[in-house]
């Protein structure tokens, strides 16, 4: 086969004897055989030098007209991405033209012998560190991007990452055991992907959001410990952590409480992160109540080296001459604050951005501010209609002082958190105010079993079978409200790797939890019957837990984005613009499926 001239060749008898990233100073005078891609080629008065990547690395390999004429005639063909192989012998470069950027950069392959395996059309991006292109480039060209340093980085990370977790658990006793990919529909919170049935016409399996039944239906089957790298998939909106399908390292107990739940999980965070990051992660983890991280911090995933916390003044301004705030203290909402001291390097354009910030990018009504001036002056627009009383009180619940910058946040308290927690991260990096640790995993623990929808009725937090704590279950019929779950959650770096909590395991306990909800005993059957049969039958107290493991991968890599830690990931809005999915399919087809497709026009 020929392409521009050049005669493609087979490997035949010639295999590669070394990859390219193991090419050192210990094989020197070694003759050897590389593959791999031309990452460049440059032409130095008659020498020719190639960069050759493979996934190991990169190392320089020279032809020289004197050495092999064949070889560097034929090299002056060569292009970015060809694929080749070549076999030479190791050399020690001269002290000046050596490469401290590169591990291979004491030595190169003078080349005897060079076979061109493959030509490529020309890269749509530069395949180096930072390749510069949007995102959505990307995705088109993955196979590309896929060669990028990075991804190979993060893929490696995420491989390590999995073996180790797998050897964490088999050491500790648990089974790896496959659940089903077709299974039926549950409500876990977010849109079920269906599958139609040809066999059954009309009828629809569902893709399962996690293995969250069949795994406490092996508990009750006497399996005691069970874990599953298990693909999951949701029909959500997609976001930086987010994915349409995702992995999880799927794990559940028999006869367990919540310690024994916690020191598993300790144990397998501690050996993934040795293993594939080189993390030692100091144990015990801290612990912390969700109710104490969203009042200092205002969400459920604190990350605690950003040194700046928030403080509740709610009841400062419950009779306050300040109608904005008071307002929406009598409307049930909450005042925060986020104190920020030795604030003099916020400038009032900043500040001003900030506030723009959180009008279009976050949903708030705007962000109130004070300024202490160096004087001791109190500056800000919202002064003048606060008291002494009231400013003696925020200074001292605060402890402004000159140099102080106070941000305000009145709201229902899920977004006045929300908005104060994201101004906490952004502005503690910025500033430079945290404690100097590179990595922080700690529990979140004793979240709240119930919380109210949009309509005011009681929902569940996380999921319809966590059981309440022991001395809680009392609350369950006339304070519903005040139940706390056995939830907890391990938080990495401000990021939630995973949630679990100990199950129902008496079928009474699950069915006022779905009463409490709203079920009627009808409809329970409908949705949950057997899981409610098999909690009957003999269901050992069991509790479990699952890892968020595309969020651990891309935590220990480093990475922005889940679509830097999956291989070929789905775009924001669900696509996959490598293969072009989804896509439309064959009326034969969906007739064979008893389907009628009718797209809803936009409203």
């Amino acid at each position: 086969m020929k392409a521009d001239g050049v005669q493609f060749c087979g490997m035949d008898s010639l295999r590669r004897s070394h990859a390219c990233g193991e090419i050192g100073v210990g094989l020197v005078g070694s003759e050897v055989v590389v593959a791999g891609w031309v990452q460049r080629r440059r032409d130095h008065g008659g020498v020719i030098f190639v960069d050759l990547r493979d996934r190991r690395g990169i190392v320089q390999v020279v032809f020289r007209p004197e050495t092999a004429a064949a070889a560097h005639q034929l090299a002056g063909a060569l292009r970015s991405e060809w694929v080749i192989l070549a076999k030479g012998v190791v050399e020690a470069r001269s002290d000046e033209t050596v490469n401290p950027r590169m591990e291979t950069g004491e030595v190169e392959v003078n080349v005897r012998e060079l076979r061109v395996l493959n030509s490529a059309s020309a890269p749509p991006f530069p395949i180096e560190e930072d390749s510069g292109v949007d995102e959505s480039v990307r995705m088109r060209h993955r196979i590309h991007d896929l060669r990028r340093p990075p991804l190979q980085r993060a893929l490696a990370v995420r491989h390590v990452l999995s073996q180790a977790m797998r050897a964490s658990l088999c050491r500790m006793d648990f089974l790896e055991i496959e659940t089903p990919m077709l299974a039926r529909a549950t409500p876990e919170g977010a849109r079920d992907f269906l599958v139609p049935s040809r066999l059954q016409p009309g009828s629809f399996y569902a893709l399962p959001q996690s293995p969250q039944i069949m795994k406490q239906l092996l508990m009750v089957a006497g399996y005691e410990r069970y874990f599953q790298v298990a693909r999951c998939f949701r029909d959500e909106d997609q976001r930086a952590d987010r994915q349409l399908e995702f992995t999880q390292v799927d794990l559940e107990m028999s006869f367990v409480s919540v310690e024994d739940v916690l020191g598993v999980l300790e144990q397998v965070t501690v050996d993934g992160c040795r293993e594939a990051a080189g993390v030692e992660l100091p144990r015990p983890f801290p612990r912390m109540t969700y109710s104490e991280a969203m009042e200092r911090y205002g969400c459920d995933r604190p990350d605690t080296r950003v040194q700046l916390e928030l403080v509740n003044l709610t009841d400062v301004f419950a009779a306050s001459g300040f109608k904005a705030f008071r307002g929406v203290v009598e409307s049930g909402g909450i005042v925060k604050c986020l104190p920020v001291h030795d604030a003099r390097d916020l400038s009032r354009g900043q500040v001003d951005r900030l506030e723009r910030f959180v009008r279009k990018e976050l949903g708030g009504k705007g962000l109130a501010w004070i300024r202490v001036e160096p004087d001791g002056e109190w500056r800000s627009p919202i002064v003048k209609f606060l008291s002494e009383q009231e400013l003696r009180e925020i200074a001292e619940r605060t402890g402004a002082k000159a140099g102080s910058l106070l941000f305000f946040q009145a709201d229902n308290a899920e977004r006045a958190n929300a908005i104060l927690a994201r101004l906490r991260v952004d502005l503690g990096e910025r500033l430079g105010r945290t404690d100097g640790r590179a990595w922080d995993a700690l529990f979140v623990v004793d979240f709240p079993l119930f919380e109210k929808d949009e309509t005011g009725s009681l929902s569940y937090v996380h999921q319809p079978f966590v059981a309440p704590l022991e001395e809680d279950i009392a609350l369950l019929e006339d304070e519903p409200e005040k139940v706390r779950g056995t939830h907890y959650d391990i938080v990495m770096n401000g990021v939630e790797l995973g949630s679990g909590s100990l199950r129902n395991h008496r079928s009474d306990v699950q069915r006022r939890i779905l009463g409490i909800m709203g079920y009627s005993r009808d409809e329970m059957e409908r949705s949950f019957g057997f899981m409610l049969d098999a909690l009957e039958v003999g269901a050992p107290p069991h509790g479990g837990f699952a890892f968020g493991f595309d969020r651990m991968a891309m935590v220990l890599a480093g990475a922005q984005s889940l679509r830097d830690v999956v291989a070929f990931p789905k775009t924001q809005r669900g696509q996959d613009l490598l293969m072009n999915a989804p896509s439309t399919v064959p009326t034969d087809q969906l007739d064979e499926l008893s389907i009628r497709v009718r797209v809803a026009k936009p409203q």
